[in-house]
């Protein structure tokens, strides 16, 4: 499916906060490949996708893993929020034609991390902490960071 299909697709499903921080998070997925020389095309598509699940609450997505054979941790259980990202690597797959396992890996761990991460795994999990539209203490220090080390940012 092409990028501007899944853009409209996601802003129709998505609320305005939700769509706004989507594309907040796939603009520093952007610059930050191409700080750290990554393929911006992918980086673009993990960040677009990365929260597509989240228009769901969570009970929804709780049954919808159930449903979908997708693993679902006690912890898990205990807070159904988590699984956006393993059910939103599940639709990218299958709702939006993605079959790149680097960015399904990406979107998979955008949340908690993962020991071992790729270069995308760094560089959407930092994104989704450090987009333009987050305001928090320490926010400006993180961004800063993951302009000197990923991995630092990590």
């Amino acid at each position: 499916m092409e990028r501007e299909e899944i853009q409209k697709r996601l802003k129709k499903e998505l609320d305005k906060n939700r769509y706004e921080h989507t594309l907040g998070v796939e603009f520093t997925c952007q610059a930050l490949a191409m700080r750290y020389g990554y393929d911006l095309d992918k980086a673009d598509l993990a960040g677009l996708l990365h929260d597509s699940a989240k228009r769901f609450e969570d009970p929804v997505m709780l049954q919808k893993c159930l449903d979908r054979n997708i693993p679902v941790t006690a912890e898990e259980e205990r807070d159904p929020s988590l699984l956006h990202a393993k059910l939103g690597a599940w639709m990218a797959e299958h709702k939006y034609e993605v079959d790149d396992p680097e960015i399904l890996s990406a979107i998979t761990c955008h949340t908690t991390g993962k020991p071992g991460m790729s270069l995308l795994n760094k560089i959407l999990y930092v994104a989704d902490y450090i987009e333009h539209n987050r305001a928090f203490p320490g926010v400006d220090q993180a961004r800063d960071i993951a302009q000197v080390s990923l991995d630092r940012a990590v």
